[in-house]
């Protein structure tokens, strides 16, 4: 698969980067001695991030390979095969 919407792209790139920035602020936190508490709820904001990221990123995965290309004849074997990588994929995922 490749990402071949560029809105999508942006916004998935613009996430990565979010989430870069609140990993080294954590890296930041834990070299300036900041509470433990703080540094959890940072955590917990990144890894809300990195959940966020993963819905766009199967959403674009599934709208994008799973279904046929406009005109192309429906292959149902095909999609059976689509669907259990997907379901494969999900189950992976935290």
């Amino acid at each position: 698969m490749k990402l071949t919407d560029p809105r999508t792209q942006t916004r998935l790139v613009q996430r990565l980067r979010r989430i870069g920035g609140q990993v080294h602020g954590v890296e930041a936190m834990i070299t300036s001695g900041r509470e433990c508490r703080e540094i959890i709820q940072q955590l917990s904001a990144i890894q809300s991030a990195l959940h966020s990221f993963s819905r766009v990123l199967l959403e674009d995965y599934a709208v994008s390979c799973l279904l046929p290309e406009e005109g192309q004849p429906y292959n149902r074997q095909e999609q059976e095969r689509n669907l259990r990588e997907l379901i494969e994929l999900l189950n992976r995922a935290p």
